[in-house]
């Protein structure tokens, strides 16, 4: 049986976003998702979170946990069984520092989780970010600092759409070890607030693999910054599709 609502506070929150060939990302989607295009591009990236005070809903704060968590993601849209267009995001990849998260993830509450290893420096608004996942097939570097500057070279014109844009996908479905069922999760923040994050170097292994985006497909785009969020997690149900991600 899985807790249907868990709550906590968004300490920090990074999303590392690229711009990716729309071609190259649907045929790593599976069939049940088209990717959610801004300038022609797909739109997909890293969620670098911390989460503290983590427990059921209605539970005291000192009763919960805290964990350095990343997920791959990709802005997707999908069609449901009434006819319905949705969007969110959908995640080929979790990893975690929180043992309690990896083994509970997907069984107690939904979204399987690998276990890795973080090292974050996050002080006067600079952030050194590492993570490298313990079954050594994903690693994360950054290096950044808050900024008030966007980049002239985003498909997003300003701090404000690219907002617009990820604020809309809060709902998100993750690869399961059942090939073609997605466990879903809705992200429900008491308030919603980013800013630019200037970075001085990002690498990730996922989107440096050429045998999944060829060389010219995928590109750093821009990076934004959350910080001390009131937050619940609540249950979505699953969904199914006929052909999975290429990336299981």
């Amino acid at each position: 049986m899985r807790i249907p609502t868990v709550e906590g506070l968004i300490k920090r929150r990074i999303l590392v976003n690229y711009r990716v060939d729309a071609e190259v990302m649907r045929r790593f989607l599976p069939s049940r998702f088209r990717p959610k295009l801004q300038g022609g591009y797909a739109i997909a990236g890293i969620c670098l979170i911390r989460l503290e005070a983590i427990r059921p809903e209605g539970f005291p704060a000192l009763l919960g946990i805290s964990s350095e968590n990343a997920a791959h993601r990709v802005a997707v849209l999908w069609t449901e069984a009434d006819g319905r267009e949705r969007e969110g995001v959908f995640i080929p990849r979790r990893d975690t520092s929180s043992v309690l998260n990896h083994v509970a993830g997907g069984r107690i509450f939904p979204g399987e989780h690998q276990f890795a290893d973080f090292k974050v420096n996050d002080r006067k608004g600079k952030i050194d970010f590492a993570m490298k996942s313990r079954d050594g097939r994903v690693s994360v570097e950054l290096r950044g600092s808050s900024s008030t500057t966007w980049p002239s070279a985003s498909v997003f014109g300003s701090l404000a759409e690219t907002s617009r844009f990820f604020e809309a996908g809060s709902v998100g479905f993750s690869v399961t070890k059942t090939k073609d069922r997605f466990d879903g999760l809705q992200l429900e923040t008491a308030f919603w607030k980013v800013e630019a994050l200037t970075v001085d170097h990002v690498h990730s292994s996922f989107f440096a693999d050429s045998a999944t985006f060829p060389s010219g497909s995928v590109e750093f785009d821009h990076a934004l910054l959350m910080r001390d969020i009131p937050h619940r997690w609540l249950q979505e149900p699953d969904l199914h599709s006929a052909a999975p991600c290429v990336c299981t």
